[in-house]
């Protein structure tokens, strides 16, 4: 088989729903409201996939949405119509999904037979809630965002719709947006909190002769920074795959980049935290710019008596947690979002209190 040339995922899976899925779907169901879009998991729904992506669960895919009578009556019919019926190929690339051996996990092959297609017909509240653990086209509850990893929410909100007759999508969408004010500024704080955590531990590591150890921090400390600037800029973080991704289109990346990239290449812990101590200030410098709370004083300075250069970054938690004025929110513990906490130092040197906190919250 001929490679074809590489076309975005999305872009593919628009074009096979306008000329492929939605022809079939109109025969089949003449008349019925739906809604199409590409949502989920895949790295074209970010928008980082490449031609390395289509090794597995890549190609012409979408879903189609229907209401939950709808699919009870249509939806069988319309996954066999589409079985029968759609072309083996489309633009160059396969239509059929055979297994790969592993789990659940297809991959485009060619086929004589029916086509085992990745076209998911389904209703919006199944498929939500199957994809966060809640519906949300109610309310989406303090619970629901605390305890939904940000790649399920960037999941959901990223990607595409190409047609939305039912009209549930865009409101769906808009609900899953971003955080709450209040929310948001309190996973500010939690962030900036964990930095203030670990941040003295790069010298502390280097100083017994850890370098090691002293790297392992800073590069958790990166991960961080990375997190933060894109929680600031209201993106969802990604997981570890496409976080450096995502990162490179924040306005903070042109000037943070070099320095992270520098604090991870360094092999003595002074370099190591001389690099650090820039992106601190960098990122303490873009915290002010967004007016959320009272300017705070972005220079770094010594780890209380200890020789450790560091910014204090509790200061930056204790200004956002002023700041919010939802009472419910602010009596949260600084832990954050399920991302965020699960990892935290808290949690190692309290684990009582604190999963009774989260526990007590995510149940109530």
């Amino acid at each position: 088989m001929i490679t074809p040339s590489f076309i975005p995922g999305l872009e593919l899976s628009q074009r096979f729903y306008c000329e492929a899925v939605r022809p079939l779907l109109d025969e089949a169901a003449p008349g019925v409201a739906h809604s199409a879009a590409r949502l989920g998991s895949g790295s074209e729904v970010l928008g980082f996939d490449t031609a390395r992506s289509a090794d597995h669960e890549w190609g012409p895919r979408l879903q189609i949405f229907l209401c939950s009578q709808d699919v009870t009556r249509h939806g069988a019919r319309i996954t066999a119509l589409l079985s029968e019926r759609l072309p083996k190929a489309f633009r160059g690339y396969p239509t059929h999904f055979a297994p790969a051996g592993e789990g659940d996990i297809r991959v485009m092959r060619t086929t004589d037979g029916p086509v085992h297609h990745r076209v998911e017909v389904t209703d919006p509240g199944t498929w939500f809630t199957a994809q966060l653990g809640f519906d949300p086209r109610s309310d989406v509850t303090l619970p629901d965002w605390l305890a939904t990893p940000t790649q399920l929410l960037a999941e959901v909100t990223a990607g595409a719709v190409f047609h939305d007759g039912l009209g549930q999508l865009a409101p769906i969408r808009a609900n899953l947006d971003w955080y709450p004010h209040d929310l948001w500024l309190h996973l500010l704080a939690c962030q900036w909190q964990r930095i203030s955590q670990e941040e003295a531990f790069v010298g502390r590591c280097g100083e017994v002769g850890d370098e090691l150890g002293s790297a392992v921090v800073a590069a958790r400390l990166v991960r961080d920074l990375m997190r933060l600037c894109l929680l600031m800029e209201r993106r969802y973080p990604p997981y570890s795959k496409w976080l450096g991704s995502a990162f490179a289109r924040t306005a903070q990346a042109p000037t943070l980049t070099p320095v992270l990239t520098a604090a991870l290449a360094a092999t003595d812990w002074r370099t190591r935290e001389s690099h650090l101590a820039g992106a601190y200030e960098a990122v303490a410098v873009a915290h002010n710019q967004l007016g959320l709370t009272d300017p705070v004083d972005p220079a770094t300075r010594p780890y209380h008596s200890r020789p450790f250069q560091v910014l204090h970054a509790e200061r930056f938690t204790a200004a956002l947690r002023v700041s919010i004025t939802n009472p419910t929110i602010s009596s949260l513990p600084a832990m954050g979002t399920v991302d965020q906490f699960i990892d935290s130092t808290d949690v190692l040197s309290r684990p009582e209190s604190t999963r009774a906190s989260i526990n007590g919250l995510l149940t109530s």
